[in-house]
């Protein structure tokens, strides 16, 4: 008998007999159908206990494997956080080393466009220093005049023979090419100040045209000699960039475009804004790129400049650096008739978490 239905029996009828309580055998087997009944009921409770138990023993488990897998994932993002800036830190070490290897390669050019300005300006200083000794003699011929009347004849052949007329003149003219040397220095080594500082990722809103003739003035060696520049500047807008990065695109572009014309060709830069990106072409007359390189200049040491001409990574640098900036490069070449490379980046870009942009480019397109 059930333990429930015995207890209730002894509480209702003092006894739980069920022949002492009721002896119709109807009654009995009435009972004893209850107790089978409770007993079945309690049965299903135990085996619905057990596999509820079972059950939450199971979700237990999953919850702790779950947990365990999310802490794994956690400690797997750090990871892969940590990753991502030693690549950056890397890259950029990368980015600064070219930027150095770039300078190297040009310093003698820089040198020169140096020399030169400082070259007239030490030569007039030559000559001032000897009109400043003619002004003085005739300072001093003049005083004696004012004490001694009989001096003034010696004063006028003075005037006459220092040619005071033509040192008024070219004392000014001597200072205005001493002030533009030294600005063409000052400009020169700010330039360079600018190209090769260590950035440290810094987005601001830059002009383009600026670090375009900021990186000119940097190569300019680099060129003149080989080429002609013409520049046809389209309206753009200031656009949110790295803008020491993208001057290095920039120069490396320039002297791609002055290594391949190996004789007097012509370099011509371009811009324009359409559709929400603005667009710097670079194209020259030179000697043109095969069709079987094409497809490899963007690849890390290739180049097929000769040894100490160039290190292989000036145009894989600067694939990374435009993709960075959420842009592209497009490529047009012709062998015998020259190579365009045109940067086009997002005029307006959402910074990402790890210091590129969210600006969806195409993939690079030769032709």
């Amino acid at each position: 008998m059930h333990p429930w239905l015995a207890d209730q029996l002894k509480r209702h009828f003092g006894s739980n007999d069920i022949n002492a309580i009721a002896p119709d055998p109807r009654w009995a087997n009435f009972l004893d159908e209850i107790c089978e009944t409770y007993e079945d009921d309690e049965a299903q409770r135990q085996t619905i206990a057990s596999q509820l138990s079972e059950r939450n023993d199971l979700l237990a488990n999953e919850l702790k494997d779950r947990l365990a897998a999310q802490r794994m994932l956690q400690r797997e993002k750090a990871e892969q956080d940590a990753l991502i800036r030693k690549l950056e830190d890397a890259h950029n070490q990368l980015l600064q080393s070219e930027k150095m290897a770039s300078i190297g390669q040009l310093a003698a050019g820089v040198a020169h466009e140096i020399n030169n300005p400082i070259g007239f300006v030490s030569s007039n200083l030559t000559s001032l220093r000897e009109y400043v000794n003619d002004l003085l003699r005739v300072v001093t011929a003049f005083e004696q005049s004012i004490e001694d009347p009989t001096q003034k004849a010696a004063l006028q052949k003075l005037i006459k023979d220092v040619d005071l007329e033509f040192l008024r003149e070219d004392v000014v003219s001597l200072m205005s090419e001493c002030q533009d040397g030294i600005g063409r220095v000052r400009q020169i080594v700010q330039d360079l100040k600018d190209f090769s500082h260590v950035d440290h990722g810094e987005w601001v809103v830059s002009d383009l045209h600026k670090g375009l003739e900021s990186t000119l003035n940097i190569v300019s060696n680099e060129i003149k000699y080989k080429a002609t520049v013409e520049k046809h500047f389209g309206k753009i807008p200031e656009i949110p960039c790295i803008g020491s990065q993208l001057n290095q695109v920039f120069m490396n572009l320039l002297v791609n475009a002055a290594h391949a014309i190996k004789e007097k060709g012509i370099i011509t830069i371009s811009s324009g804004a359409q559709e929400g990106w603005v667009w710097v072409a670079v194209a020259d007359n030179g000697s043109g790129i095969a069709p079987e390189n094409l497809k490899r200049i963007f690849d890390p040491f290739f180049t097929t400049k000769p040894v100490g001409k160039g290190t292989g990574l000036g145009l894989s640098l600067s694939y990374g650096i435009v993709q960075k900036h959420g842009g592209r490069i497009e490529v047009t070449s012709e062998l015998g008739k020259g190579t365009q490379f045109t940067v086009w980046l997002p005029s307006e870009q959402k910074q990402t978490e790890h210091g590129g942009v969210d600006a969806k480019a195409p993939a690079v397109n030769m032709a």
